[in-house]
């Protein structure tokens, strides 16, 4: 008997070890699905209905991406994506969507504010950090001073310029504030292990309406 116990216990542990293994790797494939499908197939109807909908912007209420929320948004594929965004540098390439909620960050990059106009004031967003480089907002850890950042609401192309690059407090609310006679993005997402945030602003330089010449950045 106790021949058995001991053999159930270590399958037990070999369980939990490759759970612990695997657990990553599914959830950034989840979310890459699920990112591409809303980038691939965005039209402009889905864009103007997807703006009036309800969305929250507690981003205190934020928590660290689980495999459970990535795959009840593959299933879902619901997200109120209103636009996309690229930063070709680092081959950032999203949905934006309306507010910060689970299925909205397990998607793109989330609004900050309900107000928010691309090309105008300051166009925040927000994105969870994840240890593949290239899933969500991972890549804007490695964006320099002067890499371009493009956003689109398929009506128009937004061009920005990155100005701006650093780390700061999770308190640090204040970035996401509009500044008079300023239009910029800042972009946020999680640094030091989820102590700090990447901080990221760029001012804008162009904008351009959507065509299929303007529109292929974003692939």
């Amino acid at each position: 008997m106790k021949k058995f116990w001991k053999i159930l216990l270590t399958l037990l542990v070999l369980v939990a070890a490759l759970a612990l293994i695997f657990n990553e790797p599914i959830k950034v494939q989840l979310v890459k699905q699920v990112s591409n499908s809303r980038v691939t197939n965005l039209t402009k109807d889905q864009v103007r209905q997807n703006k009036l909908r309800d969305a929250s912007f507690d981003f205190a209420k934020v928590k660290p991406i689980t495999v459970k929320q990535a795959a009840k948004a593959v299933l879902k594929n619901n997200a109120a994506a209103i636009g996309k965004i690229t930063i070709p540098s680092v081959g950032l390439k999203l949905p934006i969507v309306k507010g910060v909620d689970d299925t909205a960050l397990a998607t793109g990059g989330g609004t900050l504010k309900p107000d928010e106009k691309m090309g105008e004031g300051n166009y925040a967003l927000a994105g969870h950090y994840m240890t593949d480089k290239g899933a969500l907002f991972s890549p804007i850890a490695r964006v320099q001073i002067g890499d371009l950042i493009y956003i689109t609401d398929l009506k128009n192309v937004y061009t920005y310029k990155v100005d701006l690059k650093q780390v700061i407090s999770p308190r640090a609310t204040w970035t996401m504030n509009n500044q008079p006679g300023t239009k910029m993005i800042t972009l946020i997402t999680c640094a030091d292990g989820g102590a700090n945030r990447w901080l990221v602003q760029g001012s804008l330089v162009k904008a351009r309406v959507a065509n299929r010449s303007t529109l292929a950045v974003f692939g």
